[in-house]
């Protein structure tokens, strides 16, 4: 089995560094042109079928890549994002709500010490359903020997990938993947293989994906 599992492209959310959480909140121009860019750095890769989160974000992602492939696309609740609860659409360094700033500060730094707020969803809740997702997708006989694309989120993608990377507690390996970044993973035996780690396909100097490891403070306290 091999898994192109792919972070969605951006959002006006995202350029405006607004918690997104599972509010559904579509692609701007920006990133239906990274999902374009991805899609033509993927042309001759054979997919079988996809999965992607319910929100419309990644599966408008999957939809662009896949193109004019005639096969499925499934959904799967399991890795649609985190869920902010309340805090969605704040912005995290001019956030009047007490706590935010200092728990969004922990969601990057200590993730697993990330609690948010009352209706928070925390880091350990998503490795759970990723993690459920993962090993069912890649004990799925009859998926044994298929490519699959998988769309999702920035956390859910670090929630899927947590397991094949090795470093309990090592959540982020590196920070948030960038809009559209790609990682190729070979599943066999219920052995899964790193094969390639957040590649994009496009120019980051010609399509200015925002980086939401400064989503704490833009001012130089996170990023």
């Amino acid at each position: 089995m091999l898994l192109y599992i792919v972070r969605h492209g951006e959002t006006d959310w995202n350029r405006k560094h607004r918690l997104q959480g599972q509010t559904d909140i579509p692609l701007n121009a920006n990133g239906i042109a990274l999902a374009e860019k991805t899609a033509e750095g993927l042309a001759d890769v054979h997919f079988d079928l996809a999965i992607s989160s319910p929100l419309i974000r990644a599966k408008r992602t999957a939809e662009i890549i896949i193109g004019d492939r005639n096969i499925p696309i499934y959904t799967d609740y399991r890795i649609r994002e985190i869920g902010f609860g309340s805090w969605d659409g704040e912005i995290a360094a001019e956030s009047k709500i007490p706590g935010l700033k200092e728990q969004m500060r922990i969601f990057f730094e200590d993730p697993f010490e990330f609690h948010g707020g009352p209706d928070s969803e925390s880091i350990r809740h998503v490795c759970r359903r990723t993690h459920d997702f993962y090993q069912e997708l890649i004990h799925t006989r009859r998926f044994q020997d298929k490519t699959i694309l998988v769309a999702t989120h920035g956390c859910a993608m670090r929630g899927i990938m947590h397991d094949i990377y090795g470093q309990p507690d090592d959540f982020w390996h590196g920070g948030v993947a960038k809009n559209c970044a790609v990682n190729i993973v070979r599943a066999e035996n219920g052995v899964s293989t790193l094969l390639a780690e957040d590649v994009i396909y496009y120019d980051p100097e010609q399509f200015k994906a925002v980086d939401l490891n400064s989503i704490v403070d833009r001012t130089g306290e996170k990023g």
